[in-house]
């Protein structure tokens, strides 16, 4: 029986996206297009795949049965047919996503792309935020590189540790707090906010500072470190943040930093990828590019991190 390979990695989509707009946009085809691919697919197959329930579609048995042995071998084949050569940067089309924490984005965004464009004119990168939830997107091919401050699990997962960071208080220029030494008793009777995605009003801090009979007000949580940085040039607030991945942005907005009043440990930065872009030529190219911008950043703050 002849098949078309296309039809597997259109499956891998429809699989992956569980709805045939979301495979075309994947697939950069209009929705006509995929819903005719996956009428192929099923006279192939002898299984509906997906079929709609409501306004949404659920994967058949089958479906779901073969999902993880269809990502599987889209990618194996990707493998064998790619050549083994050198890239050509002049001539590279190619669009990469990136999920970096906010602060690292614009600490050296700027400066990536700008090396990216004058390597490879023909390469987009897509910058995305943190998501609120943990997830397989580096294993689904949905993100090419990932930073964390926590070493990924999964074997799968290739990773690099680029350095550390360590932690500092942000006031702004003229808080009164700015003008002396920052005492634990004078941070925790502070108006303070935190930094989180998720809209946690508590973090780590909180249980240092009840270790040592000490409890702050927390009054408001930012989703970025650039919102939080906002708010603090606006009122007498204090928020705790890496130093180095927020020193771009200091000066500008007119706050100050100073030591954390307690010991904190120093935060690691780790670069992520999966492993099935261990040997892409492309792939390597950017990562290097992607590493020296991080390792640039971790070499030019005041601490001395790992």
């Amino acid at each position: 029986m002849q098949l078309d390979l296309n039809l597997l990695t259109a499956l891998d989509a429809l699989l992956e996206e569980g709805s045939v707009t979301g495979a075309a946009d994947r697939l950069h085809l209009s929705a006509p297009a995929m819903s005719r691919t996956l009428g192929r697919i099923r006279r192939a197959t002898g299984d509906q795949i997906l079929v709609r329930t409501g306004r949404t579609m659920t994967p058949t048995p089958h479906a779901t049965a073969i999902r993880e042995q269809v990502h599987a071998l889209v990618h194996q084949v990707h493998g064998v047919l790619s050549p083994e050569r050198a890239v050509d940067l002049a001539t590279l089309d190619r669009v990469f996503t990136l999920r970096w924490h906010d602060s690292i984005t614009t600490a050296v965004g700027a400066e990536l792309l700008g090396t990216v464009r004058a390597q490879a004119p023909g390469v987009r990168l897509r910058f995305l935020v943190e998501t609120t939830a943990d997830t397989d997107d580096l294993r689904r091919g949905h993100v090419d590189l990932e930073t964390s401050s926590h070493e990924p699990e999964l074997p799968e997962i290739s990773r690099e540790l680029v350095g550390h960071d360590r932690l500092v208080v942000l006031v702004r220029a003229d808080h009164p707090l700015a003008a002396q030494p920052l005492t634990p008793e004078a941070y925790a009777a502070a108006e303070h906010i935190t930094v989180s995605r998720r809209g946690r009003l508590r973090d780590p801090m909180d249980d240092v500072l009840e270790d040592l009979g000490l409890r702050r007000e927390v009054v408001a949580a930012a989703p970025t470190t650039l919102a939080a940085m906002q708010l603090v040039r606006r009122g007498d607030f204090l928020i705790v943040v890496a130093e180095r991945a927020s020193s771009s942005l200091v000066g500008d907005l007119g706050l100050t930093a100073l030591p954390m009043p307690v010991e904190m440990p120093a935060v690691p930065l780790y670069l992520a990828w999966h492993q099935r872009y261990d040997g892409d030529h492309a792939h390597v190219w950017l990562r290097g590019q992607a590493l020296a911008a991080l390792r640039a950043l971790q070499a030019g703050g005041a601490s001395s991190g790992a």
